[in-house]
């Protein structure tokens, strides 16, 4: 199965510091979301994950796929997407700044999430400036939009960096 696995530099795992090299396989223990096994993510997921280097990673063994990830006994990195930038990294939190100033910017008591998601733009925090607009547009809406907008995030990330996969 192909996914997608979001490095800090270096190609680090954000949360275990294991240093991961292409080409390699890795195997885990056994599978338990957030505690063993190697984690990835689909299209739909990569607003959730974003880091410095995205890749796109084959899983194997067994694989459970959860709300938001994909965990796997195995797993290894086939080719960096070297379409993610620091660049377009800014360019996803300003489609993000620009939805939220869309959505919520003349409600008095929603503005100041504009304010909000402008700051994680500006801190170069662009996971959080994406939560932040989806959380307006749930306050706003309810529960569907936050998935809405959560959907219009990866399917702009999915079309911005040419991946194939599609956005469920």
């Amino acid at each position: 199965m192909i996914a997608y696995k979001f490095l800090a530099s270096g190609s680090i795992g954000p949360f275990t510091r294991f240093r991961w090299e292409a080409d390699t396989w890795v195997d885990a223990t056994a599978v338990d979301p957030c505690r063993v096994g190697i984690h990835a993510c689909r299209a739909v997921d990569l607003p959730l994950w974003l880091d410095e280097e995205l890749w796109e990673i084959e899983l194997g063994g067994q694989i459970v796929a959860g709300e938001r990830k994909i965990v796997a006994t195995r797993g290894r990195l086939t080719k960096r997407i070297e379409r993610w930038t620091p660049t377009l990294s800014r360019e996803f939190g300003r489609f993000c700044a620009r939805r939220t100033r869309e959505r919520v910017g003349f409600l008095p008591n929603l503005s100041g999430f504009v304010a909000d998601v402008d700051r994680f733009v500006a801190q170069n925090r662009m996971a959080i400036a994406g939560l932040a607009a989806a959380r307006a547009a749930e306050l706003r809406d309810g529960a569907a939009a936050y998935e809405a907008e959560r959907r219009a995030q990866a399917s702009w990330l999915a079309k911005q960096l040419g991946l194939r996969q599609p956005i469920t």
